[in-house]
């Protein structure tokens, strides 16, 4: 007797997204390319595996993304090749290498999984999703509000907009930054008693990211810690100050959080982030940021760029936490079919309906069954209305109409009045979503 194998699971923290969870994420992406659409961004398709060089470049050879959690291979060629573990360098190697930038300005999304070798956690998965935004172009404090404006409707279209709080800083030039850092690592040196391991590491590499711990024992000698803002010039005050104007006249609430920072140095001036207390550590559902520097660190001309990723599964895990939300079901309609004719004539009428009814879902039975046991896959389809077809119907041209989730009658109606009935109802439901 053959020794049964044993069954192959997922990789550990890169998960399976199910049927009844796929309408959820759709809802959210569906909502996401409404809100990008209203602001004229263009979706651009960016491959999954890169060359390792260009993480390297962008990130930094010595980082903790490039050292540690990079899925890095050889392929047969025996070039080095990486699963992007975030979007923005992808994007802006595509515009680079397709001549986009030159003379131009560009408003982009995409969106896709993503791929980290860390430890797992809720809100922190090895293959993760992102929708990222990319502009490039743009100098102003303009387009830093308009970023900062899009988010914010998306949250409320998601109605979750209560749960979150936008925090704002700038980091000024490469300059300004220079000059604080001596200062920075000056009051650190002062107070290394108080650093843990990782934060003592970071003094040499990247002080400002010690500005960012979560430790409880730092957090005392981090207020205390000089501030960057008091080290910026006059340039760089001035455009966050016309930013925090837009935002004010516009009536959009913000805190500005002076330990907000990026570790790497292509970022300047504008950084903020979409922050929650409802999800613990994993707190950040939309970070982003100016980049203006990355750009002639990957070999194009100097330019300006501004950038936000949101993680999708924190967003949707916030979701959850809603009393109600009017996720449409995978199913609008469940065609149940009994009798031998009745299993001819249902399959024509499901394909009338697809054809006078675009956009209805209509799932008909297949497999056969009793009345009975098709009303159960009806319902558990999640589906609006059931359309029974007996062979009595058929004979009749005619079909009975039956409300799953309303207290309404069952309606008999032949084939053209039940595609009106229906008709009536898609467009009153368009037109509720709508609003």
């Amino acid at each position: 007797m053959a020794k049964q194998q044993q069954a192959i699971q997922a990789i550990r923290g890169m998960h399976d997204i199910l049927p009844e969870q796929s309408p959820h994420w759709q809802w959210l992406e569906g909502h996401a390319r409404d809100v990008l659409g209203a602001y004229g961004y263009q979706e651009i398709r960016l491959p999954i595996v890169e060359k390792t060089e260009l993480f390297k470049r962008s990130i930094g050879e010595v980082t903790d993304i490039v050292e540690k959690e990079m899925y890095t291979f050889d392929d047969r060629n025996g070039d080095s090749l990486t699963l992007r573990p975030e979007g923005t360098a992808g994007c802006l190697r595509a515009c680079l290498e397709h001549g986009l930038l030159h003379n131009q300005s560009h408003r982009l999304w995409y969106y896709g999984p993503m791929f980290r070798h860390e430890r797992p956690q809720k809100g922190r998965y090895r293959q993760f999703y992102q929708l990222g935004v990319e502009t490039y172009g743009m100098a102003g404090p303009d387009i830093d509000a308009e970023m900062i404006l899009l988010t914010d409707r998306l949250w409320k279209r998601l109605g979750i907009r209560d749960m979150v709080e936008l925090q704002i800083n700038s980091l000024g030039t490469a300059e300004e930054r220079l000059a604080y850092r001596g200062t920075l690592v000056e009051y650190f040196n002062q107070h290394l008693d108080y650093l843990d391991e990782d934060s003592r590491r970071r003094l040499d590499t990247n002080p400002l990211r010690i500005l960012d711990s979560k430790n409880p024992d730092m957090q005392a000698m981090l207020r205390g810690a000089p501030v960057l803002l008091d080290h910026l010039g006059t340039d760089s005050l001035a455009h966050f100050d016309r930013l925090k104007g837009t935002l004010d006249v516009l009536g959009l609430k913000y805190a500005i959080n002076t330990r907000l920072v990026r570790g790497l140095d292509y970022y300047g001036k504008t950084v903020f982030e979409w922050v929650t207390e409802r999800l613990g550590s994993q707190g950040t559902i939309c970070a982003g940021g100016r980049y203006d520097g990355l750009i002639e660190q990957l070999g194009g001309k100097a330019n300006h760029a501004i950038g936000f990723a949101m993680g999708m599964e924190r967003i949707l895990a916030l979701i959850e936490q809603l009393e109600h939300v009017d996720i449409p079901a995978g199913v609008d309609v469940y065609l149940i079919r009994v009798g031998e004719q009745a299993e001819t004539v249902g399959m024509r009428l499901a394909e009338q309906l697809r054809d006078a009814l675009p956009g209805l879902k209509i799932q008909v039975n297949c497999g056969g069954g009793s009345f009975k046991s098709q009303f159960k896959k009806a319902d558990k389809s999640g589906a609006e209305y059931a359309i029974i077809i007996g062979d009595d119907e058929a004979q009749n041209q005619v079909a009975a109409l039956k409300p799953l989730r309303l207290e309404q009658e069952q309606t008999t109606l032949d084939h053209q009045a039940l595609i009106e009935t229906l008709r009536a109802w898609q467009q009153q439901r368009f037109h509720t979503t709508a609003n």
